[in-house]
């Protein structure tokens, strides 16, 4: 007799399909014969420099201790944060990426019926996590590719728990104003949370972009998310962490798996936020590829998204998967 799984699990599971994330390297060259030397990967917004020498030395440094537990606190590297973003320790909750900590709001805040408001063209994972959490996604339709946020205010009803708003936006690279994301906090009803997904934020350039640290102490019902994974060059490591205020960030640490960031990646986290070197690097490179792939678009006539981020979305005049498949057999 076959048991069928799918129906005995919960049902915010049923419906869901698995997170498919870009193809390794190491699996492409076995699917098409390729040497892996010759694979040039686009596909999941990484840092193309290598990681820090300072991360790689912390890492080292570390391999001797890798039979004992990391400190499931992240002390040192809370320490470190805290300095450098001028917050609270208390204030700060680690993840295993900062994936994690979406993940954890949603735990904490969502049960079956409730409602999360998210933008059409937003990260995929948000509706992932409410959905399997037995929440409703309201999904806003985007304006000019990015956030729509006075009609994301308004859709708030009596069932709205959590709004995600991501900034930059992936996978568009829009951006909202400062003014634009003060006019929509002050919207929203302090009962609502708001969690403002900030995974790009070292890339950005813009006079008018807003750090959300700033709008912590206004606003208590504020999440912001970062990561090490971009900028920093730790997507490996999966290293993240959320800024909320102390009694958020207490509820948050109930749901937070013990250790789940591990020794190497606090060790090399912390080495990362003193290496301001590496990460002016990492952005001036990222801008001479942007300049290089709009040049590249342009010259062939293709339309694009202005983009803060370290990724561009471009229109194609074919089917886009024909033109991915064909990248990948090139």
């Amino acid at each position: 007799m076959t048991i069928d799984f799918t129906k005995l699990a919960v049902k915010g599971v049923q419906g869901l399909r698995p997170y498919q994330p870009g193809k390794p390297i190491d699996e492409l060259a076995r699917e098409y014969n390729l040497n892996v030397k010759d694979i040039v990967k686009l596909a999941s917004n990484e840092n193309p420099m290598g990681p820090s020498e300072k991360a790689l030395a912390a890492i080292e440094s570390e391999l001797k201790d890798l039979t004992r537990y990391p400190d499931g606190n992240g002390f040192e590297l809370k320490k470190t944060l805290s300095k450098k973003l001028s917050i609270q320790t208390e204030q700060i909750t680690l993840g295993n990426g900062s994936s994690d900590i979406l993940e954890f709001i949603v735990k904490c805040f969502v049960n079956d019926g409730d409602e999360v408001i998210v933008s059409q063209h937003a990260f995929a994972i948000y509706g992932l996590v409410t959905k399997m959490n037995g929440g409703r996604v309201i999904q806003v339709p985007a304006k000019n590719w990015g956030h729509d946020l006075p009609a994301m205010a308004k859709a708030v009803t009596d069932k709205t728990k959590i709004i995600f708003v991501t900034n930059p936006n992936n996978p568009t690279g829009t951006w909202n104003t400062k003014a634009q994301l003060e006019s929509f906090l002050q919207a929203v009803p302090d009962t609502v949370l708001v969690l403002l997904d900030e995974a790009y934020f070292e890339y950005v350039d813009k006079t008018d972009y807003p750090s959300g640290i700033d709008y912590l102490k206004q606003y208590e019902n504020l999440v912001v998310t970062r990561t090490f994974s971009k900028a920093y060059g730790l997507a490996s490591l999966r290293v993240g962490y959320g800024i909320s205020s102390p009694q958020l960030a207490d509820v948050m640490n109930r749901v937070r798996p013990p250790f789940n960031v591990d020794s190497l990646a606090l060790a090399a986290a912390k080495a990362c936020l003193k290496d301001e070197s590496y990460v002016r690097q990492s952005k001036a490179l990222n801008e001479q590829g942007m300049r290089q792939l709009q040049q590249g678009f342009d010259q062939l006539n293709l339309s694009w998204i202005p983009s803060v981020g370290n990724f561009i979305c471009f229109s194609v005049p074919s089917k886009a998967m024909n033109i991915y498949q064909g990248l990948l057999e090139r």
